[in-house]
């Protein structure tokens, strides 16, 4: 399993102790123990326990493709959810099984996308902040180096909040698109539309979010750019009502 960095990256200097929780114990430690419990039930497991607590968000979602993806086939989602029914509610297993139906649909698939780098895992620490579901592909290691790059995929609709990328000194992001088509927009500018090839340098300190086309994949390598006190300040979601405005 893949070392998983987010909650230092996301909460490293706010809440360090949370951060260091959910990366060592739950995801270092928990998830790890593979010869305990494979990951395909670990997967099992948690769906269920979703269930149970009547989350249906995009978290959801993205354990059922992380399911997918660690052996889970369709035939035993849907028995796993029909043998849920009895105990988190019918109900329920209406609401998963609309979630399930997607994930494995005979359609495209997430690994289809991604551009020549892939598309990653789903983006589940950081789901929060996005409408609908989002990959996120590492491809250099955080402290390897001054400059961390990741590709970020949005699925069709996908967008993250509002936010702005704080630093005292230097700082901002850098977007290289590689697949599909997608939106960005500053705070008071008009939207500029993104296709495979653009590049977006987004200054520190300025107000934006950046996501797919309603009808298109899309992905994009994150840059961060190195500055003094740069962090991460996640704001308001891009309502429906805004989105649909867009041309």
């Amino acid at each position: 399993m893949k070392k998983q960095t987010a909650g230092r990256d996301m909460l490293g200097g706010f809440a360090p102790k949370f951060a260091q929780l959910n990366d060592d114990v739950l995801f270092g430690e928990v998830w790890a123990r593979e010869d305990k419990l494979s990951l395909r039930d670990r997967s099992l497991v948690t769906i269920c326990v979703f269930m149970g607590k009547g989350l249906f968000d995009s978290s959801l979602k993205a354990h059922m493709v992380n399911a997918r993806n660690n052996g889970i086939t369709k035939e035993e989602m849907a028995e796993i959810i029909t043998h849920a029914a009895f105990y988190a509610g019918w109900p329920n297993a209406w609401a998963a099984f609309n979630i399930a139906k997607e994930v494995y649909s005979d359609g495209s698939t997430p690994e289809a996308h991604g551009g020549m780098f892939g598309m990653g895992e789903p983006n589940v620490n950081f789901a929060q902040y996005f409408i609908g579901n989002s990959y996120l592909k590492p491809l250099t290691e955080p402290g390897e180096s001054a400059v961390f790059l990741a590709n970020v995929t949005f699925e069709p609709g996908c967008r993250n909040n509002w936010h702005i990328h704080r630093a005292n000194s230097g700082g901002g992001q850098i977007l290289i698109c590689v697949e599909g088509e997608g939106w960005y927009r500053e705070d008071g500018k008009e939207p500029r539309s993104l296709k495979e090839g653009d590049v977006v340098v987004i200054p520190a300190n300025v107000k934006h979010w950046h996501g797919a086309k309603k009808d298109c994949w899309f992905s994009h390598i994150a840059v961060e750019v190195p500055g003094e006190s740069c962090s991460n300040e996640w704001l308001e979601p891009v309502s429906d009502e805004e989105y649909s405005k867009l041309p």
